[in-house]
């Protein structure tokens, strides 16, 4: 493996298991509030760990080590790395206004917290996910790779899926709050593509 493939690996590992993280918290979150120490460790051990074990496994099948001419696939690895970085400022913008326990799911497992809508939350309503579908997609150009490319795919259909869990827990918690916010601001971009509610 080369560089920008341990580059890809690394944003993979630590990106792909979030959704997992997720669905495991969500769909049993009224079981999960009288377990509070077993669900942070279940939904983060056994994600993370399937994640190391898989991208270890399959490392030689994910990660391209033949590369194309150094100027062909230099657009690939600026816009990957780019993306990338887009993952990293959008995790440290929503650490930053959330903090870190409410980030990991503490106000879930609390049923507690305030709907948050200011700063990227204002703007979008899941920036931390669009920040991993970013990183995926960076990490999938500089891995280039056509396993990786089904990969990425199956994984936005579970992001995507994780999310719709997340919006229904947000909408019993708020209620027509969240509802409202809904209609004013957009799921994934700082802007509609369409109107109406996505």
């Amino acid at each position: 493996m080369k560089l920008f493939d341990w580059v890809a690996a690394a944003v993979l590992w630590i990106d792909l298991p979030i959704p997992f993280y997720w669905l495991i918290l969500h769909p049993l979150v009224g079981f999960w509030r009288r377990h509070v120490p077993a669900a942070y460790l279940a939904a983060a051990l056994l994600p993370w760990s399937a994640a190391a074990v898989l991208l270890f496994a399959f490392h030689r099948h994910l990660f391209s080590s033949a590369r194309a001419l150094a100027w062909a696939a230099a657009w690939k690895v600026a816009a990957g790395l780019v993306l990338i970085g887009a993952d990293g400022y959008l995790l440290f913008r929503a650490e930053r206004e959330l903090g870190g326990p409410r980030l990991v799911g503490h106000a879930e497992l609390q049923a507690g917290g305030e709907l948050a809508s200011e700063g990227l939350y204002a703007r979008m309503r899941h920036p931390r996910y669009t920040g991993m579908m970013s990183g995926v997609l960076g990490a999938c150009l500089l891995a280039a790779t056509p396993l990786l490319w089904g990969v990425a795919v199956l994984w936005w259909l579970v992001a995507f899926t994780s999310v719709l869990l997340e919006e229904r827990e947000l909408r019993a918690r708020f209620g027509p709050a969240y509802e409202e916010y809904c209609r004013r601001v957009p799921r994934f971009l700082p802007f509609r593509l369409w109107p109406g509610k996505d």
